[in-house]
């Protein structure tokens, strides 16, 4: 009989280890979700991936040190203390994004400050996680055996973490309420351990109340996630959301006030519905009048409107585009009010859409096109960055045949005047010739572009297709640059330093501030 109660309380002894160590396992989880849901949703609102990504993880990583720290100062009810401090970091970390979200949408000024505070806090409390548990089952387990266990379930679920967030969280759960979920998961941790442990703890039935509480209030945000980040999203934007979606790549969002539409990329505006005429008529029809074109390569432009100026021309025989957020091209494509606004673009047969990496399609391919059209968006981070660089104007240069003309969107040679002359140079640097132009896009101010082949482009007399903005007599303008906007010194962008994405970074601050 007493063998048989020895073996009981042994497999019961055994199911607790394995039990924590999978806590361990959900508990990495939760922190490195944390930390991740902040580094992208600063990001999202504050610009320059990397340099967010950076400070937060860097912050988080000290906070961890902190906590681990700390954590030899916990010396006694080891299983309370671990049950509590789950659910503080559920709490904590599972409103965080809302809370962040709300408080940039309504007073913005806070913002950096709470961000770094949270992550600090959050931090703190995940470094002392491991410790206790790892303190919970050193009487348990050989201290070799204990390190390789823990450290492995803790590897293990922050490998999870990593491959689900741009693959399913992002995209298809959302910021705010991936955060309340993995709060959940503390909160379910916490409960799970007061009951494993109940014979050894005192006065559980509070401990069983702190955890209804937390996950009673987890399971509220989550049913009010949605409404709650839509008010706040609203109060960031100044006309009516219609649409908005978060995309492995992006945030997406579509606002209407009476017929102007406009599209924002994590915040930023890419065109209003009211004058993208003028910028897209810019980008596609100087070039379209220098070169005889056949085959056409658009990189960017996944709103299909540069599409629409270049079906304008019957020659053409075939328009190859390739944009990385296939939900872009999607929305574009399908949407029947953006249909009408792109002319049905991607329904036309000449239409092919690659939804890739521009610069990993263009080292695959051996194809050429006599005109290359690149839209992609500002050079805001190394992301971007990289596609403004000399090693890939240089793989564009293969792509061109031997009369063809590439025509690159260049931010705004009045607001970001460095950052203008800084693409010219850079084409130059990978030899091509440059002639640089701009105009006046409402929206955006005065805007600039850049013709690049291997030879240089006399500006076109005549425009052979119907546009509402540029004329012949207006064409010799474009070309000519006022006193404050004309070339200043500037480097060329080069892979290894991306120095145009500091350019543009501090000309912007500049202006927005």
């Amino acid at each position: 009989m007493k063998s048989e109660q020895n073996a009981a309380a042994d497999t019961r002894e055994g199911l607790r280890q394995y039990a924590l160590l999978f806590a361990v396992f959900v508990i990495a989880s939760c922190g490195l979700a944390y930390e991740l849901i902040a580094g992208a949703l600063s990001s999202y609102l504050l610009g320059d991936s990397v340099t967010q990504f950076s400070t937060v993880i860097g912050a988080y990583l000290f906070a961890m040190g902190i906590g681990s720290y700390l954590s030899r100062y916990v010396t006694a009810e080891l299983v309370r203390r671990f049950v509590q401090i789950e659910l503080m970091v559920g709490l904590l970390g599972g409103f965080s994004s809302l809370a962040l979200f709300l408080l940039f949408a309504y007073v913005s000024e806070p913002f950096k400050l709470a961000l770094y505070l949270l992550v600090l806090l959050t931090g703190v409390l995940v470094g002392l996680e491991i410790p206790l548990v790892m303190r919970i089952l050193k009487e348990r387990l050989a201290f070799e055996t204990l390190v390789a266990e823990v450290l492995t379930f803790d590897y293990l679920g922050a490998l999870l973490v990593s491959l689900a967030f741009p693959l399913v969280l992002v995209p298809q759960v959302g910021l705010v309420r991936s955060g309340l979920l993995f709060g959940l998961l503390n909160a379910a941790v916490a409960l799970w351990t007061v009951r494993l442990f109940a014979k050894d703890l005192p006065a559980r039935h509070g401990l069983h109340a702190q955890c209804g509480v937390a996950l009673a209030l987890l399971v509220a945000g989550l049913g009010g996630a949605e409404r709650l980040s839509a008010l706040a999203e609203q109060n960031i934007y100044a006309d009516t959301i219609v649409y908005a979606k978060s995309t492995p790549y992006q945030r997406m969002v579509l606002t209407r006030w009476k017929d102007d539409l406009r599209l924002f990329l994590n915040g930023n505006l890419q065109f209003s519905s009211q004058d993208e005429y003028r910028y897209h008529e810019a980008l596609v029809h100087p070039g379209m009048a220098s070169v005889r074109a056949r085959r056409v390569l658009v990189l960017g432009g996944g709103d299909g409107l540069a599409l629409r100026e270049l079906l304008k021309y019957p020659e053409l025989e075939s328009i190859q585009l390739v944009d990385l957020d296939a939900e872009m091209t999607r929305l574009f494509s399908t949407a029947p009010f953006l249909r009408r606004l792109n002319g049905d673009a991607f329904a036309s047969p000449k239409v092919k859409v690659a939804n890739e990496d521009a610069l990993l399609w263009l080292e695959r391919t051996a194809e050429t096109f006599d005109f290359i059209v690149v839209d992609f968006p500002d050079p805001s981070n190394f992301a971007v960055g990289k596609l403004y660089t000399t090693a890939f104007y240089r793989l564009l240069e293969k792509h061109l045949s031997s009369q063809g003309l590439a025509v690159i969107q260049a931010t705004s040679p009045y607001y970001a005047r460095q950052s203008y002359w800084c693409v010219v140079a850079t084409l130059e640097e990978a030899g091509l010739a440059t002639t640089p132009y701009h105009a006046m896009v409402p929206s955006f101010g005065e805007w600039g572009y850049i013709l690049a082949g291997r030879r240089p482009v006399t500006p076109p007399t005549a425009y052979a297709v119907a546009t509402r903005f540029l004329t012949a007599d207006s064409a010799p303008q474009l070309f000519q640059f006022p006193k404050d906007m004309q070339r200043v010194p500037a480097e060329p962008n080069r892979l290894n330093n991306q120095v145009l994405v500091r350019y543009f970074e501090e000309e912007w601050r500049r202006v927005l501030h």
